[in-house]
């Protein structure tokens, strides 16, 4: 259900990046991926992420929508470019070290595209978002000389605000639309978590994992409802 708000009111927009994530109290040192492995599965997210955002371009309603979500959408090849040179850097072919991972990404990307463009841009939204914090989290088990490098250029600005500004106007144009969007909204997070998860290097002790992967999901889960948050919408 839509938090109730006077029509008249302009669209409000809140970042993502203005909310910081609270520091992790375990993190996932022990269940990040060596390097290639991580910078291949990342490097295919942000691609996934890109063609997602060019979708969302190629389909706006208008110009100005057009024209401000492909900035939102370069942002996203910035960051699988940045990806893929460090690919490079170590001698491997990028398309190779990402073709293990293109399965899983591929079929998640098929279940979350939406029905509509509206439907779309909540997937951009809600998704980057997501795998944006999981992954520059994940990068914090990478070796001293890339980590922090990675954490940074995965989890810098993200331009949330574009892609807020396009949904509440439409929200504020059709109310109606907010239940529908909620509930996609929640039907994304289970299948961006599998995603996610998909990428840890997980160990023979189940239970060991999982007292570490539950607080850091319950801390992606809570910044998901905020960026739900800022749509006005229940996470």
């Amino acid at each position: 259900m839509r938090n109730s708000r006077n029509s008249t009111d302009e669209p409000r927009v809140r970042s993502r990046r203005n909310e910081q994530l609270a520091p992790t109290k375990v993190d996932l040192h022990e269940l990040t991926p060596d390097v290639i492995a991580f910078l291949g599965q990342a490097a295919y997210v942000q691609l996934t992420i890109f063609e997602n955002l060019s979708r969302a371009v190629a389909t706006a309603p208008t110009t100005e929508a057009k024209s401000l979500l492909s900035v939102v959408a370069g942002r996203a090849l910035d960051k699988h470019h940045g990806l893929t040179a460090e690919i490079s850097k170590r001698g491997e072919m990028p398309g190779q070290v990402m073709d293990p991972f293109t399965a899983r990404v591929d079929d998640f990307q098929r279940h979350t595209g939406g029905s509509d463009w509206l439907e779309l841009l909540v997937t951009c939204y809600v998704t980057a978002g997501f795998l944006d914090d999981f992954f520059a989290k994940l990068a914090v088990g990478l070796p001293a000389d890339i980590g922090p490098r990675m954490a940074k250029l995965i989890g810098g600005p993200s331009d949330d605000e574009v892609l807020t500004r396009q949904i509440l106007q439409a929200i504020d144009a059709n109310p109606r639309l907010a239940s529908r969007l909620a509930m996609w909204g929640r039907r994304l997070v289970g299948d961006t978590m599998l995603v996610a998860r998909g990428a840890l290097a997980l160990s023979p002790n189940h239970d060991n994992d999982e007292a570490r992967i539950e607080p850091v999901f319950t801390e992606l889960i809570a910044a998901h409802t905020r960026r739900m948050d800022a749509l006005g919408l229940t996470a």
